[in-house]
């Protein structure tokens, strides 16, 4: 999953032992609990008890100093041939509590291509869009970790008609855990500062219930009934940065970084076994920080764990598209019994896969 040199952090739950936050390298894992509580793990008090939470939470709030200190001292442990167990022993655990989830709507492709399909004949980009990251207010208690199954959900999708939606969807995107927690604006220069790692997330989406209720709120049921993010985080200091795309306007001045950075994740969608799409984040016309610097600007608190995703990630020729709505023109969806696994690689790090697979509506 990773490079050689490369730790991903995550939870989970061993074979006839307890959940334990955990350190991922290639297809085998270090719970932590067991060498911490051995003292193998160094003697720092806030460092041991966050290793014994069930959920990285309290160590994403120790921030990054803290970080590095524990992967020095993983990294020690396997050099010298402490033993790790095979991932196939694990159940894979969502990594976080979530106490806020954010979904922007960073890809100016992304938002052509549906608003070609949705708004034919008026303007597929509004005009705000160019000026500020565009996003909303997921629901986080339905963020499942990868491998979840996902349930068909219901919702109106024409005056007073309730079904099952007709129309899912997949969205290919990138997530960013946050922490450690900030009371206020997080400046764009300081975003780094305040990102601990990457996950791949698939923001399941109702096209038809989206459709029908998205004016003027925005999504609500079309988005809030699933969210799956891969159960490994890997660290942003980890990743390679890359240039940003040009953007068509000076931004307001919130958003002016000093020296612009972006990741450039090659993603993969496959569906039912057939890769469809090969999307770049780095395509993506805002950056990981203008999104962080955005979301909080208004003073909105940061949370250790909270986790914002860039939206659909998608480019401009055949073959680069983020959704099943733009690859299929808007005429193929999920079938139940589907399977979607997302992949992504940054540079030499894997970042993982993030699956599951369409269960029948509820009766």
């Amino acid at each position: 999953m990773t490079a050689a040199d490369h730790l991903a952090w995550g939870v989970v739950r061993p074979t006839g032992a307890h959940a334990s936050i955990a350190a991922r390298l290639g297809d085998r894992v270090l719970p932590l609990r067991p060498p911490a509580e051995a003292g193998l793990l160094g003697h720092d008090l806030d460092l041991r008890h966050a290793i014994e939470e069930p959920t990285l939470n309290a160590l994403i709030e120790l921030g990054r100093p803290a970080w590095r200190a524990l992967a020095e001292r993983v990294r020690h442990l396997i050099d010298v041939g402490h033993p790790l167990m095979p991932l196939a022993f694990c159940e894979e655990l969502l990594p976080v509590r979530i106490g806020d989830y954010v979904d922007f709507y960073a890809s100016l492709e992304h938002v052509e291509n549906f608003g070609r399909l949705w708004r034919p004949g008026q303007p597929a980009v509004h005009e705000n869009w160019r000026h500020m990251p565009v996003g909303y207010h997921g629901r986080a208690s339905t963020v499942v970790v990868g491998g979840t199954p996902v349930r068909r959900p219901r919702g109106q999708v024409a005056p007073g008609e309730l079904a099952a939606t007709r129309a899912l969807d997949l969205e290919c995107e990138v997530g960013f855990v946050c922490g450690p927690s900030a009371r206020g604006p997080v400046a764009v220069d300081d975003a780094e500062r305040h990102i601990f790692g990457v996950v791949l997330v698939n923001d399941w989406s109702a096209r038809d219930i989206q459709r029908f209720e998205y004016v003027p709120l925005g999504p609500f049921l079309g988005k809030s009934f699933a969210t799956s993010m891969s159960a490994w985080i890997t660290p942003l200091d980890a990743l390679p940065r890359a240039t940003p795309r040009a953007q068509d306007f000076a931004p307001a001045e919130y958003l002016r970084a000093r020296e612009p950075w972006t990741l450039d994740v090659a993603l993969e969608i496959e569906v039912g076994g057939e890769v469809l799409s090969r999307p770049r984040s780095s395509w993506l016309y805002w950056t990981p920080a203008q999104m962080l610097a955005h979301m909080t600007v208004n003073g909105a608190t940061l949370t250790a764990g909270d986790l914002f995703a860039s939206g659909t990630v998608s480019g401009s020729e055949p073959g680069t598209e983020g959704s099943l709505g733009e690859i299929g023109r808007g005429e193929r969806w999920l079938a139940d019994g589907e399977e979607v696994v997302l992949r992504g690689r940054c540079g030499d790090v894997e970042l993982g896969e993030v699956r599951g697979q369409v269960l029948t509506a509820a009766p």
